[in-house]
């Protein structure tokens, strides 16, 4: 009863964030690792970020089309003169011999219309538009990043899970092993065939392996809530994970060559698009050089009275179009300067492309290396669990027909604990190795298959 308590007690613990919660969870849900990544690419929140921000993308393209379509516009204006300006004229036109000074206009003016413009040639527009459709597709690069980071993310997890059960049930078929072990201890010491000290050892073996069970539970329960996480799950959902495995090509290259093998990586799609926009940019600046040329038309109605709200003067119709022309000729140098900072920054990337191809090669030779060392250690772990299991059994034999003294026999339930834990340690190794071996050919969408 104390046991259930205390595990109980640990879940409310690593669930109490989501306690105040009001819907109630549903069922167990029944888990396969390709459904965990469909589930974690549907809802899991860097995805979903990384889709809006394709929508972003498309906007962007819109609102640089934007730039080349008719623009039209209101205006009004109404400008008071506490005193009107002065305009000096020569006397002659009166026939006197000094200046005349002359006050034209009224104390209110007011104006309202409609102004039209359209851009005719801009060589910045068309080298924006491409830089727009660009963006769009650095925005669909992210998200295909984003939903390979979440699938060895969840994938990650989903093994780490996996194996933390497996040594969970080698635990418990040991500790029914040692519980019988201490009933026949029990009996035997009650009828003096036995020593105290003989079940006091098989009883700090069952305690250390509770022990060990409850820290079990609580780890087991840790990467149940991780892997949630990852898939953007709600953490008061039960989950139970089915048996996966990983089936690879088995076709590594004899020579990882960078530069190659990184072709089908999204990161180097996404380092080359940038590469990509920084050029559109410099290019951008070098437009700025270029003249520029547009029309206009404006169209409204202007009054000046003494009395903005009197009727002595009408409202009277002003109407204009033309072309305006627009000449760079010097800038103090610094669209030069803007095009070398360009210049400099694709010199970066490709710097970063270069390391990412290294990276890459890096990262596929050592996903190799691991697969082959856990390839040879979990053969030679299973051979080691089946001769520890065999040591047990005769020991447990020997012990029984009085021949073996207790202390090999649990000597022998230790070795064959420890030799499991590493077996199951090899194997979350070697499907680690598998997921890293994907990521690194990019091939890690073969887990929604």
């Amino acid at each position: 009863m104390i046991k259930k308590y205390l595990t109980i007690g640990l879940m409310l613990l690593l669930l109490q964030p989501v306690m105040a919660q009001t819907q109630q969870p549903e069922g167990k849900m029944e888990l396969t690792l390709q459904e965990a990544v469909k589930y974690a690419i549907e809802h899991n929140e860097d995805v979903a970020k990384a889709n809006l921000d394709q929508q972003i993308g498309q906007q962007i393209i819109r609102e640089a089309k934007s730039n080349g379509l008719p623009q039209l516009s209101g205006y009004g204006t109404l400008d008071y003169y506490p005193a009107l300006p002065t305009q000096i004229l020569p006397g002659a036109l009166a026939g006197r011999e000094e200046d005349i000074a002359v006050k034209f206009g009224k104390d209110f003016n007011s104006s309202a219309g409609v102004e039209f413009t359209q851009m005719l040639f801009s060589k910045s527009y068309f080298v924006g538009l491409e830089a727009a459709k660009s963006t769009k597709d650095l925005y669909r690069l992210r998200a295909e990043m984003a939903e390979e980071d979440v699938m060895y993310n969840v994938g990650t997890a989903y093994f780490g899970v996996l194996q933390t059960q497996e040594q969970f049930n080698n635990i418990n078929a040991n500790l029914e092993k040692l519980a019988q072990l201490e009933k026949i201890l029990t009996l035997q010491y009650q009828n003096d065939m036995v020593k105290k000290v003989d079940v006091s050892r098989v009883t700090v073996n069952i305690t250390n392996l509770q022990t060990q069970k409850e820290a079990l539970l609580t780890a087991l329960e840790q990467q149940k809530n991780m892997l949630k996480f990852f898939m953007g799950m709600p953490l008061d959902q039960d989950i139970n994970l089915a048996d996966a495995t990983i089936t690879l090509d088995n076709t590594a290259p004899a020579a990882v060559i960078p530069g190659e093998i990184s072709r089908n990586r999204v990161q180097l799609e996404l380092l080359q698009k940038q590469k990509e926009l920084t050029g559109l940019q410099a290019s951008n600046i070098k437009a700025g050089y270029y003249p520029s040329l547009s029309a206009y038309g404006r169209y409204g109605y202007q009054v000046q009275r003494d009395d903005l709200f009197s009727n002595e003067q009408p409202w009277y119709p002003v109407s204009v179009v033309g072309l305006k022309l627009s000449v760079p000729i010097f800038d103090g140098f610094r669209k030069d300067a803007q095009i070398k900072q360009a210049n400099l920054e694709m010199q970066k990337l490709d710097m970063d492309i270069q390391k990412f191809n290294k990276n890459t090669a890096v990262e596929l030779t050592n996903a190799i290396s691991q697969l082959q060392n856990s390839q040879h250690a979990i053969a030679a772990q299973k051979g080691n669990v089946d001769l520890a299991q065999e040591v047990y059994d005769t020991t447990n034999k020997l012990y029984k027909e009085g021949i073996s003294p207790l202390t090999e026999l649990l000597d022998a339930e230790v070795a064959l604990r420890e030799a499991q834990t590493n077996l199951n340690n090899e194997k979350l190794k070697y499907q680690v190795a598998q997921l890293s071996y994907l990521k690194a050919k990019g091939d890690l969408e073969t887990l929604t298959k």
